[in-house]
């Protein structure tokens, strides 16, 4: 018995195609459980996140002068 994982499209006729070139004329008993794939959704930035762009009516946002850094260890 072997298992085989794939991710297959099945079209408009509702018919799935499995394809397995290494078994030729043999007679092979199949199990199939099946999941539907969940499309990712696209990731966008919110509208009231996007809507704070520019809001700042306060006084300038200045940064501040920055330490000179210090050598750090080597990542391994």
């Amino acid at each position: 018995m072997q298992t085989i994982k794939l991710e297959s499209h099945i079209g408009n006729d509702g018919i799935l195609h499995i394809p397995l070139p290494e078994i030729k004329d043999a007679d092979v008993e199949v199990i199939i459980v099946y999941q539907q794939v969940q499309k990712p959704q696209k990731r966008q930035w919110s509208s009231e996140f996007l809507s704070t762009f520019g809001a700042w009516e306060g006084e300038a946002l200045e940064r501040a002068p920055q330490e000179e850094q210090f050598e750090r260890e080597p990542l391994l």
